[in-house]
């Protein structure tokens, strides 16, 4: 195959996509993903609150949920805010709602505003009512806030037992023990308090942030029961958590070891990476030495940040792909059954993507072609090298188009400007049938990236719902069609701190009917709901 540079249609970036043999001219690369926050009414800044003191938590932050909160059957948008660590809280969280494609600010009607400093949310329904609840983590006192199903939610942080207050990361609704409501994992980054900070140097010999290690203070994670009464009960020190302690930043919670149990994954930030596995009887085990996802190929522990989870070889389990710093390669690893294999070098993503620092990450068809592409929110952590910007930290985000033999970055992003980006928060928008992104930047405006593929294929997008209507996450999808079984996970928590539309998208190629539509549900019983065409379908379990 012949390289060809791909010019962008805007002239912001400059990539190369592979053509055939017989193509002799250059072919400008049209737009995917366009940013068009202005004008469908979103105006958000991830305040960090940097003041020159280098407050760890301020490069870290922030991220958001995309979820129906008002049960109108499009994506809301729940952005999770920071502040100042070094005077009082005056910035809260902000809810917008989806009226036809354009966002209205409802944070005060709502009384959604968590003053929190602000990291991740989970979104999920808790108590079982029909409405999605969400729960924040923050440097300090996370914070439960239930859907009262009228357009406003209550504070039940206290009442439910879950204010955790150490410095919460990504977070996950999940059913672990099997009866049928959501319990609750917390992941934890730095055993860090204000005003204990340490002073760090970058290579330049200037004062800059930190890297975790400089603090050799990982935080235990923590994992919450729910009661099916309102309350949650703190499993963490029964279930085995503090075995093995880290710096955790992302999580998945999908069942990855075959047996119909959730497991969870994390991933940490200069540690070796954790699978959880779920023993049934509210205990876990961290085999990730023993499956091989703990470290890369080269057997070292990289900085993990984002996750994305997929069956992206059609072999009927769940591979899991993990983002990093700058230096280091994102990290494939191909489910193989009773072990996971690095297939990073094989798949194009080791040199296109170690050029800079990753967090928010998504595994998804932009262009509905039936093969995953990936998207990585990128920003330094440290003020290493040259900037173009007035940000010291910023640099572009990244897109991979997915192929038979793997990856190749290609310039879609309109426009790909340079931003300390953190969360990414997939889903549709629109209700069009292709997958939008939503990016949080630290200290700048937050993009708003709508689907823009030309010629994109069609797609189906199923809602997995309870018996009380709201998404069934842990669910597992299977269908059949064009000689191949397609599996899909129903997930909310993936990429970095990030909360995501939880229907099941899955691109139809060539007009092709999907066939045995199969829900795996949670409880080990399933459900075949026949054959489907394109648009919008309900699955609910009787």
């Amino acid at each position: 195959m012949m390289k060809h540079c791909c010019i962008y249609l805007f002239i912001f970036l400059v990539g190369c996509k592979q053509a055939s043999e017989t193509s002799s001219e250059e072919i400008p690369q049209a737009v995917w993903l366009a940013n068009e926050a202005d004008t469908m009414g979103v105006d958000f800044t991830w305040i960090s609150g940097d003041a020159g003191k280098f407050n760890m938590p301020e490069i870290i932050g922030g991220g958001g949920a995309l979820f129906d909160y008002d049960n109108d059957g499009d994506l809301d948008l729940y952005m999770v805010q920071g502040g100042y660590l070094d005077s009082p809280q005056e910035v809260m969280n902000q809810l917008f709602r989806n009226e036809n494609g354009h966002f209205k600010n409802v944070t005060e009607e709502s009384n959604s505003g968590d003053t929190g400093y602000g990291m991740g949310v989970a979104a999920g329904d808790y108590n079982n009512d029909g409405h999605v609840d969400l729960y924040i983590t923050n440097v300090g006192k996370n914070t439960l806030l239930q859907n009262n199903g009228d357009g406003t939610f209550k504070d039940t942080t206290l009442f439910a037992g879950v204010g955790d207050i150490g410095w919460g990361a990504s977070t996950a609704f999940a059913d672990f023990d099997q009866d049928g409501d959501f319990d609750l994992y917390v992941v934890n980054y730095l055993i860090w308090e204000h005003g204990l900070k340490i002073d760090c140097y970058n290579a330049k010999g200037a004062i800059d942030y930190c890297s975790p290690t400089n603090y050799m203070a990982p935080q235990r994670d923590v994992v919450y029961k729910n009661n099916g009464d309102g309350t949650f009960t703190d499993m963490t020190t029964n279930a085995g958590l503090g075995a093995r302690i880290g710096t955790g930043l992302g999580v998945l919670c999908n069942d990855y070891t075959g047996d119909g149990l959730i497991d969870i994954f994390v991933a940490n930030d200069g540690m070796a990476d954790q699978l959880w596995e779920n023993q049934g009887d509210w205990t876990f085990i961290d085999v990730a030495p023993l499956r091989g996802c703990a470290l890369d190929d080269e057997g070292n522990a990289k900085a993990g940040m984002g996750v994305a989870s997929e069956d992206f070889d059609h072999d009927g389990d769940l591979d899991i792909i993990v983002c990093n710093l700058t230096g280091e390669s994102d990290s494939l690893f191909r489910n193989d059954g009773d072990f996971f294999t690095d297939i990073t070098s094989s798949k194009g993503i080791r040199t296109s993507t170690r050029h800079a620092t990753r967090f928010g990450l998504g595994m998804i068809d932009f262009n509905n072609d039936g093969y995953l592409d990936l998207f990585e929110a990128n920003g330094k952590v440290q003020q290493s090298g040259e900037s173009n910007t007035k940000d010291p930290f910023a640099e572009p985000n990244l897109l991979l188009e997915g192929g038979e033999n793997g990856w190749i970055p290609i310039a879609g992003l309109s426009p790909n400007s340079s931003h300390t980006s953190r969360g990414a928060i997939f889903g549709d928008i629109n209700n069009d049938g292709g997958i939008d992104v939503v990016v949080i930047n630290k200290d700048s405006n937050a993009y708003i990236l709508m689907n823009k593929v030309p010629a994109r294929g069609d797609a189906a997008l199923f809602e997995v719902l309870t018996p009380q209507g709201s998404p069934a996450l842990g669910a597992l999808l299977k269908i059949t069609t064009n000689g191949k079984t397609i599996t899909k996970p129903v997930q909310s928590a993936s990429s970095y701190l990030a909360a995501n539309d939880p229907r099941v998208h899955v691109p139809i190629e060539d007009g092709n009917i999907l066939e045995n539509v199969t829900v795996f549900w949670t409880d080990g019983t399933s459900t075949n709901f026949g054959s489907f065409s394109s648009g919008i379908h309900s699955l609910k379990k009787k």
